[in-house]
């Protein structure tokens, strides 16, 4: 149990790695892997079994998604990124537990998948994930950006569009393919305005990446 229930109608910034840096995400199909968990799972009892779910097209997957009503949904996810060691999510609680189940459903899911591709055994992830309190909408929004530049801060890519397993393209406009994140009743601001707002952020988190990790390293 945690020391202190998380609430509902709150928003919160939720994280987890793997074990000991172990790259958990090593190709493109295994990222979709995750995607499609957690668009499945954002109902306390998901309509379909999760097999029958993976048959569908992508579009058909969206188009479940968005019929699930408020007292079927758990969490609503307002932003995410996915990195080969970690993953960021940044949700509202809909109901009570529901962060704490969905981060269950959707860890043991992919262990699962993960364990079984490559044939190996025992936990992926490092202990529970870790929660923050999202206090107002301007933190919200600065929220949004770090998580969105992670790949960037990281060097993977030079600009976030470039990388397709997170929630920038829906922000954005580029592309609502996996689209099902809420966060236009949330977060107000154009498109074209968020792009400049995240971009304009790029070497400033780039260098206090650096930074950390010459203080971690001294």
């Amino acid at each position: 149990m945690r020391k202190e229930a998380l609430a509902n109608g709150q928003v919160y910034h939720v994280f987890t790695k793997s074990i000991a840096g172990y790259v958990i995400f090593n190709d493109q199909e295994e990222f979709n892997r995750m995607i499609e968990v957690i668009r499945y799972y954002h109902a306390e009892k998901p309509a379909i079994r999760f097999a029958k779910f993976l048959e569908l097209s992508e579009p058909k997957q969206r188009i479940l998604n968005d019929q699930i009503s408020a007292e079927e949904e758990s969490v609503e996810t307002i932003a995410y990124c996915l990195m080969p060691t970690h993953l960021h999510l940044i949700l509202k609680q809909t109901k009570d537990e529901g962060i704490s189940k969905f981060m269950n459903n959707i860890l043991n899911s992919y262990t699962k998948y993960f364990n079984k591709k490559h044939g190996r055994k025992g936990p992926l992830w490092e202990s529970r994930f870790k929660n923050v309190l999202v206090k107002d909408d301007t933190q919200l929004l600065h929220l949004t950006r770090y998580v969105h530049l992670n790949p960037v801060t990281s060097f993977i890519v030079n600009d976030p569009k470039e990388w397709i397993n997170s929630s920038y393209q829906e922000y954005t406009g580029i592309s609502n393919s996996k689209s099902f994140c809420r966060f236009t009743d949330v977060v107000d601001i154009k498109a074209e305005d968020y792009t400049s707002f995240v971009k304009d952020r790029v070497g400033y988190q780039r260098e206090l990446a650096q930074i950390k990790h010459l203080i971690l390293e001294s």
